[in-house]
């Protein structure tokens, strides 16, 4: 794997498309967590192909190749969400066109993304991480440019929230 990841370093267009492929899924896993739809991840997957490409000179240690690209995934990622928010939608989606089921259960509605999702998003990316990418903190830390300590208490706030979530807790506040 080094060495693909020093040939592409060289400019090897094939042996960058090689390295890019084994970890195109996890790319995209990582970015629909995030955007939440699967035209947007594969949009993600895309500019993460991209920016890797145009910068993978710049990485140090080619023994850090996955750890690089998943961060550019993440910032991909969270860069198409700045975008969006800045959108005015003045149509609604054809989601909201549709008239909803009958409600049932909210425990039943909830799923384990919806709860990611209401994380914050340094929450989100450690979950995403650790228990998607099973990184260890100090990839973690790495990656998000945190202290090890941090990434730790991050992910142990983040689990707290998630229990709550799951138990309805926060229902009755």
């Amino acid at each position: 794997m080094i060495e693909l990841v020093k040939k592409a370093q060289k400019g090897n267009e094939a042996a960058f498309i090689t390295l890019f492929q084994n970890y195109e899924k996890d790319i995209y896993r990582i970015a629909f967590v995030y955007v939440k739809n699967q035209n947007d991840a594969l949009d993600v997957v895309q500019e993460t192909a991209y920016r890797s490409f145009k910068t993978i000179k710049k990485l140090k240690e080619p023994c850090f190749f996955k750890t690089w690209l998943i961060k550019i995934a993440i910032n991909c990622s969270l860069d198409l969400l700045k975008k969006q928010r800045k959108i005015v939608q003045l149509k609604p989606t054809f989601e909201e066109c549709i008239p909803s089921e009958l409600d049932f259960d909210i425990d039943w509605q909830l799923t384990l993304h919806d709860l990611i999702g209401h994380l914050n998003e340094i929450e989100k990316s450690v979950i995403i991480l650790r228990f998607y990418e099973d990184l260890t903190f100090e990839n973690i830390s790495n990656i998000l440019d945190i202290p090890l300590g941090t990434a730790k208490t991050i992910l142990y706030r983040a689990l707290k929230k998630l229990r709550i979530d799951m138990k309805g807790d926060h229902l009755n506040d």
